[in-house]
């Protein structure tokens, strides 16, 4: 994507030193583009707990090269294996939800072992992570393909009157590579001539929407209002909605989908309102051990400052300003998790198809087993 007219991925690897991954520091959106470099598996651990990348496309992408330099590491080690597979266990601890980081870091460890001298196995690394990224960015620009139909199927009812779409946290190009997963159709219609409107909400505690999303949108040129989370509903129920669609950390393969916390408030006021509510994913964020979503997900518990803080820039300072009661306690869950029963359809790389373990198997024939 554009960012003041030039293009960006989320994650790429320096041009003059291999050795070292780029990546937009997402803390300091939408105030400042700050990019950073990122030496060692140990650094990227760090980059994906603290949220300076986020979303479930680039947690994967990010722990895939973040193998590639464990890799090099082990390779300066007595014993190998053993220092790789710490190096795994490190990655996917950093954040429980997203299956794609446990995805991509297995992924890279079943390739990496099947190479013979370090420098072999280290080549096998930068290939697979390059890989692992490079299809990321495509799954989410054919999900855009596929879901774009959705939207257009509504302008034509709509007699080409502008289509509201509302979205729930960042599922667009700063959580995968490039694209997005729920942004992907809303740019695949606006690049189509579509008239259409996002709604942001701000999705709280971090704000991802009105700072990620709403920053997203504002540099491709889409309309869009940022909102409160609370005002969904309202919005829903004077038809001022037409359709809904948020991205997924982790779906099960009946249909369940977690996703940022206060996804399944906007699911229900959808389904309250008659209002088409879809997920929309790449297959490397499904689950595909576990059925029960409510029962199975691991649901990540971050810290209370979250959300008794909010940063924000004053006197073209970011500052960090508490908002509640210094000895009041916080609870901050990071996700919850949708029903299939409230979930109209998935987009995936491969179509879209219901949200129920029959419907997903005929995409995904190969899993059935």
């Amino acid at each position: 994507m554009k960012v003041d007219g030039k293009y960006y991925r989320t994650i790429w690897l320096n041009e003059s030193e291999p050795r070292l991954v780029s990546i937009i520091d997402q803390r300091f959106l939408p105030h400042r583009l700050v990019i950073v470099k990122l030496r060692s598996v140990e650094e990227i651990a760090t980059a994906i707990r603290d949220m300076q990348v986020r979303g479930a496309g680039l947690i994967g992408a990010t722990a895939a090269y973040g193998m590639y330099l464990a890799t090099i590491d082990a390779g300066q080690k007595e014993h190998f294996e053993e220092s790789l597979r710490k190096s795994a266990a490190m990655l996917k601890s950093s954040r429980p939800t997203a299956v794609n980081l446990e995805w991509a870091v297995e992924f890279q460890l079943a390739a990496i072992l099947n190479g013979g001298s370090n420098e072999e196995r280290t080549a096998i690394a930068l290939r697979t992570a390059i890989r692992i990224a490079d299809e990321d960015a495509d799954h989410c620009r054919q999900i855009g393909l596929h879901g774009v139909r959705i939207i257009e199927e509504i302008a034509d009812k709509k007699n080409g009157k502008t289509v509201n779409i509302l979205t729930h946290c960042n599922a667009g190009w700063l959580a995968f590579v490039d694209y997005g997963s729920a942004t992907a159709p809303i740019y695949e219609a606006f690049n189509r001539g579509i008239d259409l409107h996002v709604w942001v909400d701000e999705t709280r505690p971090r704000n991802q929407g009105a700072g990620l999303t709403a920053w997203e949108l504002l540099n491709q040129g889409i309309p869009h209002t940022v909102i409160t989370d609370n005002a969904g509903g309202h919005l829903m129920q004077h038809g001022l909605v037409d359709l809904l669609i948020t991205g997924a950390d982790r779906v099960t393969r009946r249909g369940d989908a977690a996703n940022k916390i206060g996804t399944y408030l906007k699911a229900l006021a959808a389904h309250d309102n008659e209002i088409p509510f879809y997920v929309a994913l790449p297959s490397s964020s499904f689950d595909w051990k576990i059925r029960d979503g409510l029962i199975e997900i691991p649901i990540e518990l971050r810290n209370a400052d979250e959300v008794k803080y909010v940063y924000g820039l004053c006197e073209n300072e970011i500052k960090k300003v508490l908002i509640t009661p210094e000895a009041s306690p916080a609870l901050n869950y990071g996700f919850d998790v949708t029903p299939a029963r409230l979930i109209t359809g998935l987009i995936t790389e491969r179509g879209i198809c219901g949200a129920s373990e029959s419907e997903i198997l005929n995409l995904y024939s190969e899993k059935s087993i």
